[in-house]
């Protein structure tokens, strides 16, 4: 029987080390060809009703799934069914807000730990969202972090995101004044906003900087302007051909010069040794995130093995013979 796992088992199984380690794999198998991947699709019904779905498989640990979810008037649901490669199973439905927001914290961590420099202490974050949450908390777990400036447009969220992650984290946060602010000096720079204009400006960025930009997956949005993209002398991305469909900050940026796009690189190339990530200290090096599915489904193959240990879930009888 498929179990059943709501958004509270996710929270009691799913740690930062565990996703990092599984999205780390999966860029290993990305680059071996163990991983098959489809791009995000968008179905549009009347009045901005949104279906969004993207698969992939993992052909080492044997499981296949997809992430589908909803967005309609500004309200989202995700949801992850995971399948057995080898019988075609059901093996677990999924709830995966909180999955999603570790999963993509956890890419970037990885990016962060193949990118950036190494004695990177420094962050500047823009955006204070669920998601700026998990980007901090992965990237604090793989680098030395002594001080991050955050900045979002509301104060009162932006005081609550610094009290809470210095808590957490036992990282000064403090809030920034702008984004500016945030930014300049930075060696780590994080945008996770839902902007649609550029709210990182090359201008700012410090040299030997490392730039994860994860909020703008629509090719008409982005966060970082023509400078900051070009400015970065390594542009990776979890998918190139993913990219080219909705990472509006490329895609905006290499408008007049698309030949651009022979030298964005992989993540899971630079993860496998196949490249580099950085070859000098002084280079900008820029991360930028889609999502992809293999990153779900690795880390839903990980928690669903960790509730069927500790008996966690709910069985649903689905395709049970009747009576």
């Amino acid at each position: 029987m498929a179990l059943l796992l709501h958004e509270g088992d996710v929270r009691a199984l799913l740690t930062m080390p565990l996703a990092l380690a599984a999205v780390e794999e999966t860029f290993r198998r990305q680059a071996s060809g163990e991983a098959i991947l489809h791009p995000r699709w968008r179905l549009e019904a009347p009045e901005k009703a949104f279906l969004h779905y993207m698969a992939a498989a993992d052909t080492v640990s044997g499981y296949m799934g997809m992430k589908i979810y909803t967005s309609v008037r500004g309200t989202v649901r995700f949801l992850v069914p995971l399948y057995s490669v080898k019988t075609g199973e059901l093996l677990a439905l999924i709830e995966a807000d909180y999955l999603g927001q570790m999963r993509t914290g956890a890419a970037s961590g990885v990016a962060t730990k193949y990118m950036s420099r190494a004695d990177a202490r420094t962050v500047g974050i823009v955006g204070t969202g669920l998601q700026a949450r998990t980007q901090l908390e992965a990237i604090v777990a793989v680098r030395r972090i002594e001080r991050v400036r955050a900045f979002g447009r509301n104060p009162e969220r932006r005081a609550q995101f610094c009290a809470e992650m210095s808590a957490r984290l036992g990282v000064a946060v403090t809030p920034a004044g702008s984004a500016e602010e945030a930014v300049r000096e930075a060696e780590i720079v994080v945008s996770a906003t839902t902007a649609s204009k550029p709210v990182v400006l090359g201008a700012w960025l410090a040299p030997g900087a490392h730039i994860n930009a994860i909020g703008a997956n629509f090719p008409q949005k982005r966060e970082l302007d023509d400078e900051a993209v070009h400015r970065a002398a390594i542009v990776a991305v979890d998918s190139v051909e993913q990219s080219k469909l909705e990472a509006g900050d490329l895609i905006q940026a290499f408008r007049e010069e698309p030949a651009r796009w022979s030298g964005v690189r992989e993540l899971a190339q630079i993860v496998a040794g196949k490249t580099l990530g950085r070859t000098d200290a002084r280079e900008i090096t820029l991360f930028k995130s889609n999502g992809i599915a293999i990153w779900d489904v690795a880390v839903a193959g990980r928690v669903c093995e960790l509730a069927r240990q500790r008996k966690m879930g709910a069985q649903i009888p689905l395709w049970e013979p009747s009576g």
